[in-house]
């Protein structure tokens, strides 16, 4: 049976490389805009009927499509869908995160401030515990609706969720994140306001962001990874993020790569732990860029860099 059949609205040969921040990727085999519950319920049964693989994507930031594209479904988070009430703010997987923040801070709702700029949706910054100027998704989440691998729909709490260092239950488990409810505080609007206000200033001034990426592309190193004649020798940059690490921009500055091109993809010059795509670049060029980099960091400094961005193919 043809998923067209099964699932009528669905789009066939879709370049997803305008539904990502790094404006990289081939086609999807197929494509489906999931607005509801339903949606994503139906899009899902549809393709393990017929044993299809599929693939979730909502804001389109932390993700590396291949130039082949994805064999199979992409289910496009759609649902735009938030309120707010009192000091609760609930949102769908693909409302955007600079929406959120805008919006508890018009209310004078703090907890979301660190995230003022944050690239991406609720789903993903939920999915990969995004984290920025000191806080994390998890430090404001008190539950996340789900579907699980039975296609039912669960409420999970904050620790149900397994939150860590930019990873989650999520990405573990083959459960999809539906929506978000964020615990707030009422604060001052005016420092709310202009707490995010100066996150976001902060990540113009010192980000790539005139050039597509797809946010930082290491993990910070956890200091327990890190040999300790490495950590002497960079004892100032260290940070706590939420716990001790050293900040991958800080190794590869120090080693001298910032600059480095692979076809059109390049380290960032104004942010060393930021690849951006200076038009046209191939997933390969960043695959192959990435590879370099993590050799040569782990040749210099003995520390074994890890992607936080995912790649689909």
């Amino acid at each position: 049976m043809e998923l067209s059949q099964l699932l009528p609205k669905v789009e066939e040969n879709v370049t997803l490389a305008p539904f990502t921040t790094f404006k990289i990727g081939g086609p999807a085999q197929y494509l489906f805009r999931a607005k509801t519950t339903e949606d994503v319920k139906e899009a899902i049964g549809a393709a393990t009927k017929i044993g299809m693989p599929f693939f979730i994507l909502a804001g389109g930031s932390n993700v590396l499509v291949s130039d082949e594209g994805f064999n199979g479904l992409v289910i496009l988070m759609e649902n735009m869908e938030w309120t707010i009430e009192n000091a609760t703010a609930t949102a769908g997987a693909g409302v955007s995160v600079s929406t959120l923040v805008k919006e508890t801070g018009n209310r004078g709702l703090s907890g979301l401030e660190w995230a003022g700029g944050l690239p991406g949706s609720v789903g993903g910054a939920v999915r990969g515990n995004a984290g920025a100027f000191g806080g994390e998704t998890k430090d404001s989440v008190v539950s996340v609706g789900i579907l699980d691998e039975n296609k039912e729909v669960r409420t999970l709490s904050n620790k149900e969720c397994e939150f860590g260092y930019r990873t989650s239950i999520f990405k573990k488990k083959n459960l999809i994140v539906l929506s978000a409810t964020f615990e707030l505080k009422e604060g001052n609007k005016e420092e709310i306001e202009r707490v995010a206000v100066s996150n976001i200033e902060h990540r113009e001034k010192y980000h790539p962001l005139e050039y597509p990426n797809a946010g930082s592309m290491f993990k910070n190193s956890d200091l327990k990874n890190v040999p300790p004649e490495v950590q002497e020798q960079f004892k100032d940059a260290i940070k706590v993020d939420p716990f001790p690490v050293l900040p991958t921009a800080a190794l590869i500055a120090e080693a001298g790569i910032q600059g480095m091109k692979e076809g059109s993809a390049q380290v960032s010059e104004k942010h060393p732990n930021y690849i951006v795509n200076l038009g046209g670049a191939k997933a390969d060029d960043v695959l192959t860029l990435v590879k370099k980099v993590k050799s040569m960091i782990k040749d210099k400094y003995g520390v074994e860099l890890e992607e936080e961005v995912q790649y689909i193919s």
